[in-house]
């Protein structure tokens, strides 16, 4: 099932305690607006809170006033007006109380998974999973209204929960099932069989819970999600203007109100509980309000009464998610499991590199670190946001976050178990600073439970470290009070030195280090857990984990390239991009380009540079594909030319800087890069020179012709995976038919020595007084051989790559054909196909035209080294091309061509074997029918080797089925099995689709679907984008019922149907007078 359109919010809203961090989370929201997590026309909104305990009632009420009057203003309105809340879509996220384990809290811890299909590059936080489970999953379908998502919580929700909205009014809370046992800890639903909520219990009895039990034996728990409709959502807004609920915002605050602590859950939603009396709800007091004094109690009371008032009548309903899960982020050392419960067999590796992961033990996580050396991780342990350097030793049951390499040498020669060691990011009276904690992973942060730190009791700790009592409370503290939270534990600043994580460590271990850690650490200024949480300078924390993540990500980059993994980089790239930091991403692929001693890795590189550059441009600059030839990229280019990678890969960097300042600059930078690419594609593919032989024969008589007469080629499955880089870089296999056309081998060329010291050149067709003639009389007449475009470029290039004329040399051609051959030579090349046709015609005409010049200069090449001959003359003609054409149309009948994931690149082709009389069963059912479109696909091919050095996902897998599938149509072919063949070729045709999209013009989707009812299968032959279609007919010999079907249909054009039958012989070459 596809996922739902997501809900286009129109209100973010982020509520947040610290004053000090509402610029930074607003940042943080944006970022994320801009990677299109948010959709663009969200107003967002980071809102402080109006007090430190106003509840999570309260600071709804806050959001949702603060809310309400930026959309009243955006409308044009002076006051507040609850009627722009008819046509919103608001979402309140609260980030909640503060967190032990995360310097930014729970919304922004960072989760032990990656997001492969995200079109950026990025750490998921909590808040990130939330956000998608709120798009896409709860609130698709939804009426206007306000949604309030709790961030304390890890949710699962099923693709679609399926939630009826149907005359939908009052509230509705999303509960997630749990089990009795876990329900007497938190808060749970008792409902109807109407889901209409009758109460809300909070750590109830078990005869409570009991109650609440669903048929499958779980309970609905609280999960901190709710709906309220607009109406509701109008009356909720109403009590901000009314004490003592006015003091739940940041107006009433202002106004001097008395700040009142008011639960989402216990207040506001308890009194729309069906079996909730006024009486009971106002004495009633919320969970976390704790004990009070009679004034407090009484003022609450006041507030409560308001909100009955307010919403009694609002039904209130709740929708159970049985598929879904829910786990509240709790303060102890059972957060962990949820980062290293196992997902496979070894460690859970996010977005990190680690160089050396076997000594990652199974059941121990890592996120967003950068492991240098032997790193020991044991089992239920975790590093995040951790750049280290070993030898070091964590044990069992560890977390270690925000430590960097200055702080490994405090970690080597230690074990360490069951301990929290966090670095922080501080800001004391204006100055930044870093302190470090260290407690225990069994420590409590309750306030009423029996108090231990470092894993042992007070008085243990006590009597090991020498530290006392009043080191950690000032002596007027009610021994309830003194707890893990409010101790001075943690040295904040030193008077003579920096403070490391030794300054903690020492505890472990008094004795070893003697009594000047402890009066070392006296002399520190120390905080309290409690007292650190305002100094913590979270805009820091973030930069220095953003700048870890690209730390290990140009790591990670230089790794994937370097290793050859088909990983794409691109997410990555506008990670980099998007962050303002392409420089150090442009400065490391350099680095790999100059340094790689394999031409695919460094033209992979030089690619992904271009990606940086085009993504810079930001879609402006116009088209990525176009001319590389400019002036001033020609020095770099000589560089590469010449074989010096490092020199050019340097001279391209150099020129990139001039062109940095503007789009359509970028873009042709781009352009030119990708150009560099070509080079080295162009030199990797020119080692198949290796596998090109030749046997001296007679040389024939001047004026005796040679002529080479050649069918053209079906390509049945594997097209595209021949095309070099992927033909070295994956390997590729392509099924192919030798065939003739209308009984005709339509593609041939012919030569003969004449005795002047010339060459004259003929293309067009046989009939020798309508082809357009060329002579060359001197070397400067064929320089343009490697301008594909340019006339006779390829009979040029052919004289070139067949040795006869050597253009470097400064013997003049004349002076060069007569040494060698006594006079000249003419070569004339046809072909009776269309321009564009898709059946291989100029490199089967190159086969053609480089068989007959050898032949006519005393040479004999075979044909396997003529398929490895023209893959060396089209890189001098830079048109590149694979080896799927000359293996088609120079082999002949059926047959598998194949290249190995290696340079040099060889060619190697088995012949198909197929049942007796097989191919006339094939002569018949095989029809071609011109489309009438012209195929253009030097802009087809320039997309798809993008994509495949940008390692698409889907561009990788759909490469490895293209060589998957040819072998198994061959198998077909051998069996004889005509339908099966058909099904390939579709499928062929859709794999040809995914690789190069805008292939199929709509006319030609047209003649395709009208022939669908008659066709076993169809393919568009080579890339696609006009030229011919290819049927393998239902019934035999159906070329007048093709026309026919087709003559009926509209908007075809010039479309024509020819017979095709496959040719036993290819390649023929003769010598005639």
């Amino acid at each position: 099932m596809e996922q739902p359109q997501g809900v286009d919010w129109t209100v973010l809203v982020l509520t947040c305690q610290y004053k000090d961090s509402v610029q930074v989370f607003q940042k943080e929201l944006e970022v994320r607006q801009k990677r299109q997590q948010i959709p663009a026309g969200t107003l967002l909104l980071a809102v402080e809170d109006p007090e430190m305990r106003v509840g999570s009632g309260g600071a709804t009420l806050n959001a949702l006033l603060v809310a309400a009057e930026h959309l009243s203003a955006r409308a044009g309105f002076t006051v507040v007006t609850a009627d722009v809340l008819h046509s919103a879509w608001i979402l309140i996220l609260h980030m909640g109380r503060d967190f032990p384990f995360d310097d930014c809290g729970r919304a922004f811890t960072c989760l032990p998974v990656e997001s492969p299909q995200a079109p950026e590059e990025a750490l998921v936080c909590n808040l990130d999973s939330l956000l998608d489970i709120m798009t896409f999953r709860l609130g698709p379908g939804c009426p206007p209204g306000v949604w309030v998502c709790s961030t304390d919580m890890l949710l699962s929700v099923p693709g679609n929960p399926e939630i009826c909205w149907d005359s939908f009014r009052g509230a509705r809370v999303i509960a997630f099932p749990g089990s009795p046992a876990y329900a007497l800890d938190h808060g749970v639903y008792l409902t109807d069989s109407q889901d209409f909520v009758l109460d809300i219990y909070y750590q109830g009895t078990e005869a409570e819970i009991q109650r609440c039990v669903k048929p499958d034996g779980r309970v609905p728990l609280v999960s901190g999600v709710v709906f309220f409709s607009v109406e509701t959502a109008e009356r909720l807004l109403a009590t901000h203007v009314s004490p003592p609920l006015d003091a739940c915002t940041y107006m009433g605050l202002d106004s001097g109100a008395r700040p009142v602590q008011l639960s989402l859950f216990f207040d506001i939603l308890l009194c729309m509980a069906r079996n909730v009396s006024r009486e009971d709800f106002l004495v009633g007091r919320p969970p976390e309000m704790g004990q009070s004094d009679a004034a407090v109690a009484a003022y609450l009371q006041g507030a409560r009464a308001q909100l009955w008032r307010e919403l009694r009548d609002q039904p209130l309903t709740m929708t159970y998610v049985p598929e879904g899960s829910y786990t509240y982020m709790t303060s102890t050392s059972e957060f962990l499991l949820n980062f290293t419960l196992p997902s496979g067999p070894g460690a859970k590796i996010i977005h990190s590199q680690v160089e050396e992961p076997e000594l990652l033990e199974p059941g121990s996580c890592v996120i967003s670190c950068l492991l240098e050396g032997p790193v020991r991780l044991g089992p239920g342990s975790v590093l995040r946001h951790c750049h280290l350097r070993g030898p070091i030793h964590i044990g069992a049951g560890c977390l270690m976050s925000g430590l960097d390499v200055a702080q490994s040498e405090a970690l080597r020669g230690l074990e360490l178990r069951d301990l929290i060691l966090q670095g922080h990011h501080t800001q004391l009276h204006g100055y930044p600073g870093r302190a470090f904690t260290l407690v225990g992973r069994l420590d409590s942060w309750e306030r009423q439970r029996p108090g231990t730190y470092l894993n042992m009791s007070w008085s243990d700790f006590f009597k090991k470290t020498g530290i006392r009592e009043w080191d950690l409370w000032d002596p007027d503290t009610p021994p309830a009070e003194r707890c893990l939270p409010s101790a001075r534990l943690f040295p904040v600043l030193h008077p003579s030195r920096a403070l490391g994580p030794q300054d903690m460590l020492w505890m472990l271990d008094p004795k070893e280090h003697g009594g000047e850690t402890l009066r070392t650490w006296r002399a520190s200024w120390r905080l309290s857990w409690e007292q650190l949480q305002p100094c913590l300078d979270r805009a820091a924390t973030l930069v220095s984990r953003r700048n870890l993540f690209f730390c290990q990500a140009l790591r990670k980059a230089q790794h994937v390239l370097e290793a050859r993994q088909d990983l794409s980089l691109r997410p990555l790239i506008r990670a980099a991009v998007r962050e303002g930091c392409p420089g150090p991403l442009l400065a490391r692929l350099d680095q790999v380009a100059a340094g790689a001693r394999d031409p695919g890795v460094a033209a992979r590189a030089l690619a992904c540079v271009a990606d940086v550059l085009g993504c810079m441009a930001e879609g402006q600059g116009g088209l990525r594909s176009g001319p590389a030839a400019n002036p001033e990229w020609m020095r770099p280019f000589s560089y590469l030319e010449c074989g010096d990678l490092a020199g050019g890969v340097e001279a391209l960097a150099q020129e990139r800087d001039k062109w940095l300042s503007r789009p359509a600059l970028l873009v042709r930078a781009a352009r030119h890069y990708e150009g560099a690419g070509q080079i080295l594609i162009r030199q990797a593919v020119m080692t198949a020179q290796h596998f090109v032989s030749k046997e001296p024969v007679e040389l024939p008589a001047p004026g005796q012709w040679v002529v080479a007469e050649c069918p053209a080629r079906v390509d049945f499955s594997g097209g595209w995976s021949d095309t070099p880089p992927l033909a070295y870089e994956l390997g590729g296999a392509v099924l192919g038919l030798a065939v003739r056309v209308d009984g005709r081998r339509p593609i041939g060329a012919r030569a003969r020595r004449i005795l002047e010291p010339e060459l004259r050149l003929a293309v067009g067709p046989q009939q020798d007084e309508m082809a357009m003639k060329i002579v060359c009389r001197s070397l400067d007449e064929l320089q343009d051989y490697c301008q594909p475009h340019a006339p006779g470029a390829l009979l040029k290039a052919a004289f070139i790559c067949a040795g006869i004329v050597h253009i470097r040399s400064e013997l003049p051609l004349r002076e060069q054909l007569l040494r060698t051959f006594g006079g000249g030579f003419e070569l004339h090349t046809w072909s009776e196909l269309p321009h564009g046709s898709g059946l291989g015609t100029s490199s089967i005409l190159a086969g053609a035209a480089l068989a007959a010049l050898q032949r006519a200069a005393g040479q004999a090449v075979g044909t396997e080294a003529l398929i490895h001959a023209v893959l060396h003359l089209e890189q001098v003609l830079t048109t590149g091309g694979g080896w799927q054409d000359q293996v088609g149309g120079l082999m002949p009948g059926i047959k598998v061509g194949r290249s190995k994931a290696q340079l040099p690149l060889k060619v190697e082709v088995e012949e198909i074997t197929v049942p007796e009389g097989f191919v006339q069963k094939l002569n018949d059912h095989l029809l071609l029918v011109y489309t009438g479109k012209t195929r253009l696909a030097r802009n087809l091919l320039q997309d798809v080797l993008r994509s495949w050095y940008a390692r698409l996902p889907a561009v990788v897998q759909n490469a490895r089925s293209l060589v998957r599938q040819a072998e198994e149509c061959a198998e077909a072919f051998r069996q004889g099995m005509l339908p099966l063949l058909g099904q390939y070729l579709t499928s062929y045709w859709e794999q040809k689709k995914r690789m190069a999209p805008g292939c199929e013009p709509l006319a030609v989707r047209r003649m395709m679907d009208v022939l669908a009812p008659y066709v076993h299968g169809q393919s568009l032959a080579g890339a696609g984008g006009g030229g011919f279609l290819y049927l393998l007919t239902k019934e035999p010999r159906q070329k007048e019922a093709v026309e026919a079907v087709l003559a009926k249909t509209e908007g075809l054009g010039n479309f024509s149907v020819h017979l095709v039958e496959v040719d036993s012989q290819g390649l023929r070459l003769t010598l005639t007078e």
